[in-house]
């Protein structure tokens, strides 16, 4: 179940599902003008919400959350979407935002001193990197353009320049470190794939998908413990990733582990009600427990 490139929309459904999120949550987010009011969600958008309930779950409030993303727009004019474009993180009760190598405080533009010394050199406060800001935004069109092209069914070879593209303006793009990951993994290009994950991770450590076809990638090759690392690590990011919890499941049957397989099937089964996955799952599960009725005779 490797996934494919991110889709284009995702329905507030597909959003509560994959964040573990209530209908009240999301128009609670919308109210407080954190996220736009929408029926359908774009990719960007989701990156937005990931960052907002990490922010939450770090106890970070609503109000001052606004106010630090007030103070990038004014501070940084290129800036929209902060909670999308730039990588916002907490660091302890403040709002942080890496920039040019630093990370600052998003509210005064001051750096947070938790680096090196002989990475400081010559940053004070926000840079006006407006080429950076440009480069930015050509990595995110030859992005969405390789994503069109595999969309399209175009020859491989030209997503793969798309994304390389991408990078070239970017080079911490992770999701086009990891659709070029993807893309080498459909044509066996093991070796070539890993790396591309593993250049993702480091570019964005808190990005499950990575972590999660990394996974694939070693279950595949019969790397049942690197497997399993990488298939919770995922789940550590995004604890309602119901792929993860399929895998797991599978993995730990064939690694002789029915309870840990138990609980992994009825966990996809909570975020994934229906449809075919939802039927394996069921069937594996009730095949598991006449294997322990049987067994317990």
């Amino acid at each position: 179940m490797l996934p494919k490139a991110p889709k284009e929309e995702y329905s507030r459904a597909d959003v509560c599902r994959q964040f573990g999120l209530s209908e009240r949550q999301l128009r609670s987010w919308e109210r407080q003008a954190l996220i736009p009011a929408a029926e359908q969600y774009t990719f960007s958008d989701l990156i937005a919400i990931q960052t907002l309930i990490k922010l939450r779950e770090n106890r970070i409030q609503p109000r001052q959350i606004n106010r630090a993303m007030q103070s990038l727009r004014e501070k940084l004019e290129w800036v929209k979407q902060p909670l999308s474009e730039l990588r916002i993180v907490s660091d302890g009760r403040k709002i942080a935002v890496h920039l040019a190598g630093q990370k600052m405080e998003a509210l005064t533009g001051q750096i947070l001193f938790d680096f090196e010394a002989s990475g400081l050199a010559g940053v004070k406060s926000f840079p006006e990197p407006k080429r950076e800001a440009t480069r930015l935004r050509e990595s995110e069109a030859w992005f969405q353009r390789g994503l069109d092209l595999e969309e399209s069914g175009a020859p491989a070879e030209e997503a793969v320049a798309a994304y390389k593209k991408a990078l070239e303006m970017n080079p911490a793009a992770a999701g086009a470190l990891v659709n070029l990951g993807t893309i080498a993994y459909r044509l066996l290009r093991f070796a070539e794939a890993e790396e591309y994950y593993k250049e993702a991770i480091v570019a964005d450590p808190q990005y499950p998908l990575a972590q999660f076809n990394l996974g694939n990638l070693y279950d595949e090759r019969g790397r049942t413990p690197e497997a399993f690392q990488h298939y919770r690590r995922a789940l550590d990011l995004n604890p309602n990733y119901a792929d993860a919890h399929f895998n797991l499941a599978l993995l730990s049957e064939r690694a002789g582990e029915p309870l840990k397989a138990v609980y992994h099937w009825k966990a996809y089964l909570k975020l994934d009600k229906s449809g075919q996955w939802a039927e394996i799952a069921r069937r594996q599960l009730e095949r598991l427990r006449q294997l322990t009725v049987v067994e317990s005779r």
